[in-house]
């Protein structure tokens, strides 16, 4: 009898604790979902003086292929970049782009840490989890990076195309190749950013800022990493180069936004930040407020990655400067419907 009076305590005990865990999840699920839906009134954006050229002045954002395009031909592959210049239905302002070094010291275009993802790899070299660093550019070339690509159709075009048969545009492309395609064909703005860390990443760096300087590129990119002993590097060695906050300098950025910091000041010229994240934990980074803070203090306010027309619109009316996208034709026909 006794020990049924101790469990009715314990019970009660637990049943509290449930509800509170409970309570704690719906309250922050509805926070969630209030930033998720709440928009700021196009009203709200003010219009100021800068001299970032990566501001919009044209009342439109700059249009950026996302990985070049990944969403309409295989990301980050030569196909992918033809298809943006060469398709006269829509233009790209600005492409969007990832960086690996190989072992042999050469850039390439690639977004993951590893080749599984969008490559023929683990059937090339045997093995899984294959890293870029890790083979020489020529190594590299051996693979199909259209082999993982499904269309809209949720067609696999290129999946069968092996050895001899795999055509240059879907084979992995160096940094100066992609560069030389583009010049030739218009002239663009950039967001580059490198993926490896540490000692790596800052090599990296050093290739990219020869390649860009050489060819008189260093004001039409704008520089990004996850890594950020490799932005701090870029301050420390590369001041020329232009780059976009760290994880950290936006959390401090929203911070000061949220309480209107006047003594704010940044190293960078652009926010790269994401709108339609998953969880958002009470955080907004799509309002108006946001974007003045931003543009009053001379910061371009760039947005990842923007699949959604609706998505588009809404971040187009509050001041948006630049919206990057898998499917750029999609963004460039919202935003010139009208014409």
């Amino acid at each position: 009898m006794s020990q049924s009076v101790t469990e009715k305590p314990k019970m009660k005990r637990g049943k509290k604790v449930i509800c509170i865990i409970l309570s704690v999840l719906i309250a922050l699920i509805g926070v969630d979902l209030f930033c998720a839906f709440y928009h700021s009134s196009p009203e709200s954006i003010i219009k100021y003086e800068a001299d970032n050229r990566y501001i919009s002045t044209t009342g439109k954002p700059f249009i950026s292929a996302h990985r070049s395009g990944g969403g309409i031909a295989p990301e980050e592959s030569m196909l992918a970049f033809k298809n943006c210049i060469e398709n006269k239905s829509f233009d790209v302002d600005v492409f969007e782009f990832d960086l690996h070094i190989t072992k042999d010291g050469v850039l390439v275009l690639l977004h993951d840490d590893t080749l599984d993802r969008t490559t023929d790899s683990q059937e090339v070299f045997g093995v899984k989890g294959a890293r870029p660093e890790n083979y020489t550019y020529e190594e590299l070339r051996e693979l199909n990076i259209g082999a993982r690509f499904k269309n809209s159709d949720g067609e696999m075009p290129y999946a069968e195309l092996k050895g001899d048969d795999v055509p240059d545009e879907l084979k992995i492309v160096r940094l100066e190749n992609v560069l030389d395609y583009l010049e030739a064909n218009g002239h663009y703005d950039y967001i580059i950013e490198i993926k490896n860390g540490g000692q790596l990443g800052k090599q990296g760096v050093d290739i990219l800022c020869d390649v860009l300087s050489q060819r008189g590129l260093l004001d039409n990119v704008i520089f990004g990493t996850f890594k950020e002993e490799v932005s701090m590097y870029v301050d420390e060695v590369h001041p020329e180069l232009k780059r976009s906050a760290t994880i950290k300098e936006v959390a401090s950025f929203y911070k000061s936004a949220m309480t209107n910091d006047e003594s704010f000041d940044a190293k960078y010229i652009a926010l790269q930040i994401p709108y339609n994240m998953p969880i958002r934990l009470g955080i907004n980074l799509g309002t108006a407020k946001l974007i003045n803070y931003a543009h009053s203090h001379n910061i371009a306010v760039q947005y990842w990655t923007i699949n959604s027309e609706s998505e588009l619109e809404y971040l187009s009316s509050v001041g948006a400067d630049c919206i990057m996208s898998d499917y750029p034709d999609r963004l460039y026909n919202v935003l010139h419907e009208s014409e």
